[in-house]
Order: C-alpha cells, then sequence, then structure tokens
C-alpha cells in the first residue's frame, strides 16, 4: 500500500491506498477502510478509413485514358517499351521521319525516355496524346 498524508481545511489525513484490481481498490483514511471505485476511462475510438485507390483517368466523353496494345494494323507500329505516361509527340500524321528520330516522350518511373521510329517512313497516325496513360505494347504512332 502507499501511503499520503493530506492536509484538508486545517485536518491532517493519513491515506494509505492498496493496489488497483479491476477498477477496485481499498483506501484507509486515518485506519477507517474504505472500498473505492474508479471511473473507467473509455479509450478514445480512432476511425480509420480504408485506402482506396482512385479511378483511372477518363477524358469528358467518359473514355478511359488508358491506351490499350491494338491489334492488326498493315503499317509499322512504334510501341510503348514500357507503362508509362506521354510527356510529348513530335510528330503529326503526314511527317516523314527516319529511323532515329525521337516521335515520343514517355515518362516511366520518373525518367523520360525518348521513343525513335525505328524505320524511315511517313507518319499514318498517332494514337496517343500528351498526358495520356499507356500500357506496355500499346501502339503510338504507325509508320508508312
Amino acid at each position: 500500500m502507499k501511503e499520503y498524508k493530506y492536509k484538508i481545511n486545517g485536518n491532517t489525513y493519513n491515506v494509505a491506498i492498496g493496489d488497483i484490481v479491476d477498477n477496485m481498490t481499498e483506501v484507509l483514511v486515518n485506519g477507517t477502510p474504505y472500498k473505492v471505485e474508479l471511473e473507467k476511462k473509455k479509450a478514445p475510438v480512432t476511425v480509420v478509413a480504408p485506402h482506396r485507390p482512385s479511378a483511372a483517368p477518363r477524358t469528358a466523353t467518359g473514355e478511359k485514358v488508358v491506351a490499350k496494345a491494338a491489334a492488326g494494323a498493315s503499317a509499322y507500329e512504334v510501341k510503348a517499351p514500357l507503362p508509362g505516361t506521354i510527356l510529348s509527340i513530335n510528330v503529326k500524321p503526314g511527317d516523314v521521319v527516319k529511323a532515329a528520330d525521337t516521335v515520343v516522350v514517355l515518362e516511366a518511373m520518373k525518367m523520360e525516355n525518348a521513343i525513335h521510329a525505328g524505320r524511315d517512313g511517313k507518319v499514318s497516325g498517332v494514337s496517343v496524346a500528351a498526358g495520356d496513360a499507356v500500357l506496355e505494347g500499346a501502339v503510338l504512332i504507325s509508320i508508312e
């Protein structure tokens, strides 16, 4: 038991407090025993909202911005070598390109990647726009 001396309104009290078990304890005040129940403190409730992934971006018409790999075209297709975001497109349909020309700049893993034409020819189509998210293998540019 822990013992304390209190002076209240000029009167001295010898108080001994026993061990607390299930919010109950025995207190001796000047030798008189008292059973004391302590008030239970309620622990604050913390509400944790689960993390929800954000929805895929969409265009004004409601279509998904993520371009998927397209199937079947007779022209040579410049494809995304890895998933990322299109930063810039350096050509437009009708432009003549050389194999080493950079046609698209793709950001992936915080790195800018210059995507080259891969062959000489004339650009017949651009399948993406700046800001689009693309998957690996998505067609970026078509060359005839």
